[in-house]
């Protein structure tokens, strides 16, 4: 196919159908109208020599061809609109995109409402997502451009991912005001539980997977002990809420705690043990680094979390 003869403004429209394998979200998605979008779709298939997409029910779905072009097409883009963006001043008010970040709730209530604020005013067009991948995915995530950002703990990674720490977490014990085995302790906020008592207190634990082992459970095991962990959730919302409203008790990290206690009546507890402090980084693919509406999103979310450490 000689290159000259194909509208590159149909990449775009086939990026935006891959994306959305819809004529009518693709079209809301680049701002033009269904009939357009399906006409642009019938130009690509003449050009390209393939169906493309598929009718399954309300949607339409991609070749196997069409899926191979996903990838490299949408770095294409990304490339493109870099090139053109150099020299010209950034500027967040046009934006008109949907910015997709994997993490956990804990970003939900530590990081969505600052953003919120910021976009309402430099760059009311932006879009957010927040997305819970598990962590073994968010590779496979980024690569597909699924997300944009990924937020988590650091972790190994190849190459082509770049890499930023944000800010570290220290993990405190809450529990309700009244809990009773730790008021007929005798112990008041802000003490270290005894190490015997935090063994036999129940457990709840914030876990993306079926182990139910998280956060200081390998140096408890270093010294012999295990915690009686007796129900896990996948989000830490419904960890403080289910510590609010019973007697069992949950690590968690610091700054989560401080920003719900007074709302629910929690109180935190010091650790009887050391555990390593985690630090939190920030992961994007690398062909994203020079894009400056990714620069800016990265620096933003930079700013609103530094200040947790």
């Amino acid at each position: 196919m000689n290159l000259l003869s194909l509208d590159l403004n149909l990449l775009r429209v086939l990026d935006a159908l891959l994306r959305e394998q819809s004529t009518v979200k693709a079209g809301e998605r680049i701002g033009l109208s269904q009939p357009a979008v399906s006409s642009a779709l019938g130009r690509l298939r003449l050009s390209l020599g393939d169906p493309l997409f598929v009718r399954q029910g309300q949607r339409i779905v991609p070749t196997d061809f069409a899926r191979g072009l996903e990838a490299p097409l949408r770095r294409t883009l990304e490339d493109i609109e870099a090139l053109l963006s150099l020299g010209k001043t950034f500027d967040p008010a046009g934006i008109d995109d949907t910015f997709r970040i994997a993490g956990v709730d804990f970003f939900a209530e530590m990081l969505l409402p600052s953003l919120e604020k910021r976009l309402n005013v430099a760059a009311p067009l932006i879009r957010i997502q927040l997305v819970d991948p598990k962590t073994a995915d968010v590779i496979e995530f980024l690569d597909n451009n699924d997300v944009d950002i990924v937020l988590e703990p650091d972790f190994p990674t190849p190459d082509w991912l770049d890499r930023k720490p944000v800010f570290d977490v220290n993990f405190v014990v809450i529990a309700r005001r009244g809990n009773p085995e730790l008021l007929d302790s005798g112990l008041e906020p802000g003490d270290v539980i005894p190490i015997e008592l935090y063994c036999r207190l129940r457990h709840v634990l914030m876990s993306r997977s079926l182990v139910m082992k998280g956060i200081g459970d390998a140096a408890l095991s270093r010294l012999g002990l295990q915690r009686n962990i007796v129900m896990t959730l996948p989000f830490f919302s419904g960890v403080y809420n289910m510590v609010a409203q019973s007697d069992v008790v949950a690590l968690v990290p610091f700054q989560l705690a401080k920003r719900v206690e007074s709302r629910l009546d929690l109180v935190t507890y010091r650790l009887p043990f050391e555990i390593d402090r985690t630090t939190i980084s920030m992961f994007w693919h690398r062909r994203r680094t020079a894009n400056p509406a990714h620069r800016w999103m990265r620096n933003i979310i930079s700013e609103i979390l530094a200040p947790l450490s």
